[in-house]
């Protein structure tokens, strides 16, 4: 009996920050890999390799105009393992962007966004935000042709925010156009008060998500008996990092992170393209009046992730994806809709000529802003409401399907941005590049 209480203090001791991050019992069927996918922990231990890659990146690099390219130079071809060390932290952060956003994909599509998980989401959505914000400060630091002028085309979007946009741009840049000063701005956001942030939000995200009760319980499992968090759980989720660990070195060794020749700000490539996340909202300009591309619409889907949580339901289906059958099949005709209509839309404003062409006189806030807008925001109502009459979908699940039917249209914006627009951005097959 005394041997048994001297092993249990010893584990309790040796597992004492892991049992304060997990409850000491967790349900059986939580455990399901399918459930969560291991994305919440996949995230967190991104955020290590950044960390640790960042810092030791840091010790190697110069923010300024004049020396950040030769330091880069510099560590991939004389410090020993130092273009791996560059590639896993590229790779790495590219993939932290893809994790957050699916575990917040995740998290939304079982139902666990909804009170008392409601503030948990809300602090996702803005730790989703931080991480684009950080692969996008950290973007600019090689100070080569493909990051300099990605950040150029970037930051010029936040001019067409309305009143403020231009002094916003300024500030972020530090100045009228990208030099030292927005060098500067970024190296510093990107190595310090970013990371501060998301590290702080993390472990309150952490504290929120426990204090829930943990991952959300379908009502079907919730009887299901209780086992130890070690080892079942840990177990698991040792086996998630080091797989995910071995996958990032694999990919850092095969392929190597973009490194273009040295920022040029007299010479802009033909097309300027904004980084891969951002190219939806390039793609959106050619199609949408700047203020509603760039603005009206960013914030309406802001407002609505914020406002998810909320809307009132009867519904207790939690934990669920899709929440039921029907669910699953309003969410696969969405994705279908959402890429179809997308692609048409492309196609169709293509071969149309200009509105100032078409439409001569009428505003092009009309005719490229308000029109367009109230007829894709009819165009989805009308079939929501065709998805609920077939399918008799509850609140959740038509909600579900609006994210699938907007992510999937997103998606196809970012493709065709980035592997279909050629020189002026003109619509050309990838193999003419």
């Amino acid at each position: 009996m005394t041997d048994h209480s001297a092993t249990k203090k010893r584990d309790k001791s040796r597992f004492g920050l892991i049992l304060h991050l997990h409850p000491r019992k967790v349900r059986e069927s939580t455990l399901r890999f399918t459930l969560t996918f291991g994305l919440g922990g996949m995230a967190a231990m991104l955020m290590v390799i950044q960390v640790i890659t960042g810092l030791l990146l840091k010790f190697h690099y110069e923010p300024s105009p004049e020396n950040a390219y030769n330091s880069i130079l510099n560590l991939q071809e004389s410090l020993l393992f130092g273009k791996m060390l560059r590639n896993i932290h590229h790779w790495s952060a590219i993939a932290f962007v893809w994790i957050a956003f699916l575990h917040m994909l995740r998290v939304a599509f079982t139902g666990a966004c909804r009170p008392p998980r409601d503030v948990t989401w809300i602090t996702g959505a803005a730790l989703l935000l931080l991480v684009v914000l950080s692969n996008f400060t950290g973007y600019l630091l090689p100070w080569d042709q493909l990051s300099y002028w990605a950040v150029t085309v970037a930051t010029s979007l936040l001019s067409y925010i309305p009143l403020a946009g231009e002094a916003i741009r300024k500030l972020f840049l530090g100045g009228a156009d990208v030099g030292q000063a927005t060098l500067t701005n970024f190296f510093n956001l990107h190595t310090g008060v970013i990371p501060l942030l998301i590290i702080s939000l993390m472990l309150w995200h952490f504290w929120r998500i426990r204090r829930a009760g943990g991952i959300i319980v379908a009502e079907k499992d919730k009887e299901s008996p209780m086992v130890d968090t070690r080892p079942h759980l840990i177990n698991r989720e040792f086996v998630v990092a080091v797989t995910l660990l071995a996958v990032i070195f694999i990919i850092s060794s095969l392929f190597d992170a973009p490194l273009r020749g040295r920022a040029n700000p007299a010479f802009s490539p033909n097309p300027a393209k904004a980084p891969w996340y951002f190219m939806g909202l390039q793609e959106l300009l050619i199609h949408f009046h700047p203020l509603f591309a760039v603005f009206v619409l960013p914030v309406t889907m802001l407002a609505a992730v914020v406002w998810m949580p909320y809307v009132k339901s009867t519904d207790k289906n939690q934990g669920i994806w899709f929440l039921s059958h029907a669910g699953i099949r309003a969410a696969k005709m969405s994705a279908i809709t959402g890429a179809l209509c997308t692609i048409i839309f492309i196609a169709i404003s293509g071969i149309l000529p200009d509105s100032e062409v078409l439409l001569p006189g009428v505003p092009p806030i009309l005719t490229t802003g308000l029109v367009p807008f109230l007829i894709m925001a009819a165009t989805m109502w009308l079939f929501m409401k065709y998805l609920k009459r077939r399918w008799s979908l509850n609140r959740p699940e038509m909600i579900q399907s609006v994210i699938v039917l907007l992510v999937v249209s997103y998606a196809v914006l970012t493709v065709t941005g980035i592997f279909f627009r050629g020189e002026g951005m003109n619509l050309v097959w990838p193999w003419n590049l």
